[in-house]
C-alpha cells in the first residue's frame, strides 16, 4: 500500500518517494518492520497467551536429563510470525505482483491449516491434533493451487541462459529476449545447470511440454508437503526452527535476488526470472519476522510458535524455491529438515519390521533426530534393542540448536556455492 501511495505522490516529485522504487530500500525497510512487529507484538501477544492460559502440554522434566521444564509455556506463537510477515508485505510489497501473491497465500493457507492443529491440541485436549489426512489434503490443495497458478499465469515467466561459445569455451552467458513459460529449474554440480521437467516424457514428442508441466505440478505437491512436514519435525527445541529457518531465508534471499537481476543471473549463468525482485521484498520480512520470533523462543523459550509457525515457514521456504526454479537444492538447502524426516521415516519401517517379526527394535533413542542426542541411555527401553546408542555423553538442547544452526549455515553457503560448482 505504502509502495502505492509514494509511486504516487513520486509523480508531484514529493522528497523521498523515489526511494520505494529501490528493491534494495524496501528490502531493508521490510526487515527492521517485520523485526519491529514480532518484537514489540510479540511481547503482547504473549502475555494474552499466557493469560488465556493456552499452552500445548508438552515433555516433563523427567524423560529430559536436564530437567528442563516445559510445561506452561504458552503456544501458538506461529501467529507472531505470520502478523510479522503480512503487515511488511501489504505496505511495501506490490501486491499486483504474481510471486508475492502466491507467497502471501501460502502464509495465511499453511497458517490456517497449522492453527486448526493447534486449536484441537490446545482446546479440545486432543494430542493428536487435526487429522494426517487433513493435513495432507491441505499440504496437496496448496501445492496444487502453487503449480497450476505458475502454469497458468502469463505474469510467472522466464527468459533462459544462453552461453556463447567460441573456440569450444563458453565465453559469455546471455538471456534471450523473450519471456516463455518453462518447466526448466535448475541442478546442481552440473555444467549445463538447468534441468527440463518435460524431458522425463521426452518420448511423447509434441505432447512432453504439456506432460512437463503435469510433473512439475506433481512436484510442487511433493515439496510443499515434504519440506512443511521437515520444518514441523525439526521444532522441537527452543529456538531450532525458528534460527534454521531464517538462515535458509538468508540464502533463498541471495538466489531470488541474483534470479531477479538480468546481469548477476548472466554472470552466474542461472535463469533470470523477470518480476521475482518482489520476492526479495517477502523473504526480507520472513527472516526479519524470524529473528524477532527468536526473541521470545530462544532457550528457555517463552512461546513455542506450534504448527501454526511450522507448517507456515516449511510451506514458505517450499513454495519460494519452487517459485525461483531452485526446488532441486532444497535436499541441500534445507538438508537439516530431510534428515529430521528421513529419521523418524526410518525409524518407523524399522520398528514395525521387528513387530512383525515380535522383535522390539529402534534405529535411534529417540526421534526426530535431533532428540537422540538429548536422551540419555537410562531413558532407553530394556526390552527394546538400539542399533544407534551413541553418544554416550547427551547434550542440552541449547547445544544442539546451536550446532543445527550451523550445520545448516554450511548447508546454506554449499547451496549458494552450487551455482558456481559445475
Amino acid at each position: 500500500m505504502l509502495y502505492y501511495l509514494f509511486q504516487y505522490l513520486d509523480k508531484f516529485d514529493f522528497p523521498g518517494a523515489g526511494m520505494f522504487s529501490y528493491v534494495s530500500f524496501r528490502a531493508l525497510l521490510a526487515v527492521i518492520l517485520s523485526l519491529g512487529i514480532s518484537s514489540i507484538f510479540g511481547n503482547y501477544f504473549i502475555d494474552l497467551l499466557k493469560r488465556k492460559q493456552i499452552s500445548e502440554t508438552q515433555r516433563d522434566a523427567s524423560i529430559d536429563p536436564f530437567n528442563t521444564q516445559k510445561i506452561g509455556v504458552p503456544s501458538m506463537g506461529g501467529i507472531i510470525i505470520i502478523v510479522a510477515i503480512v503487515i511488511p508485505c501489504l505496505l511495501l510489497g506490490r501486491l499486483d505482483n504474481v510471486y508475492m501473491i502466491l507467497m502471501l497465500i501460502t502464509t495465511l493457507w499453511l497458517g490456517v491449516l497449522g492453527f486448526l492443529d493447534d486449536y484441537i491440541k490446545i482446546f479440545k485436549k486432543n494430542k493428536e491434533g487435526l487429522d494426517g489426512k487433513f493435513k495432507i489434503i491441505g499440504q496437496v490443495g496448496l501445492g496444487l493451487i502453487i503449480g497450476l497458478t505458475l502454469y497458468l499465469s502469463p505474469s510467472a515467466v522466464i527468459r533462459e541462459n544462453v552461453e556463447v561459445v567460441k573456440d569450444g569455451e563458453t565465453v559469455d552467458v546471455i538471456h534471450k529476449n523473450e519471456n516463455i513459460k518453462s518447466t526448466k529449474t535448475t541442478i546442481p554440480f552440473f555444467k549445463n545447470n538447468n534441468f527440463d521437467y518435460a524431458d522425463i516424457v521426452g518420448f511423447l514428442g509434441d505432447n512432453a511440454q504439456k506432460w512437463g508441466w503435469v510433473i512439475f505440478v506433481l512436484m510442487t505437491i511433493f515439496v510443499v508437503t515434504a519440506v512443511s512436514n521437515g520444518a514441523n519435525l525439526n521444532d522441537g527445541m527452543d529456538g531450532m526452527a525458528a534460527g534454521n529457518s531464517a538462515i535458509i531465508g538468508l540464502a533463498l534471499g541471495i538466489l531470488a535476488y541474483v534470479s531477479s537481476h538480468i546481469e548477476y543471473a548472466g554472470y552466474l549463468n542461472i535463469m533470470y526470472i523477470p518480476g521475482s525482485e518482489e520476492l526479495v521484498i517477502f523473504i526480507c520480512t520472513f527472516v526479519g519476522a524470524l529473528i524477532g520470533f527468536l526473541w521470545y523462543n530462544a532457550y528457555p523459550a517463552q512461546v513455542f510458535m506450534g504448527d501454526t509457525g511450522s507448517l507456515t515457514i516449511g510451506g514458505i521456504i517450499a513454495v519460494f524455491a519452487i517459485i525461483i526454479h531452485k526446488e532441486l537444492l532444497i535436499p541441500i538447502l534445507c538438508g537439516v529438515f530431510l534428515v529430521e524426516n528421513l529419521s523418524v521415516i526410518l525409524q518407523v519401517k524399522y520398528f514395525q519390521s521387528g513387530k512383525k517379526k515380535g522383535i522390539k527394535r529402534r534405529i535411534f533413542k529417540r526421534t526426530p533426530i535431533h532428540d537422540h542426542f538429548r536422551t540419555s541411555l537410562a531413558n532407553l527401553d530394556p526390552e527394546c534393542s538400539y542399533m544407534i546408542k551413541g553418544p554416550v555423553n547427551v547434550f542440552h538442547e541449547s547445544k544442539i540448536t546451536v550446532r543445527f544452526w550451523i550445520v545448516t549455515i554450511v548447508l546454506a553457503a554449499l547451496t549458494i556455492i552450487t551455482l558456481k560448482i559445475r
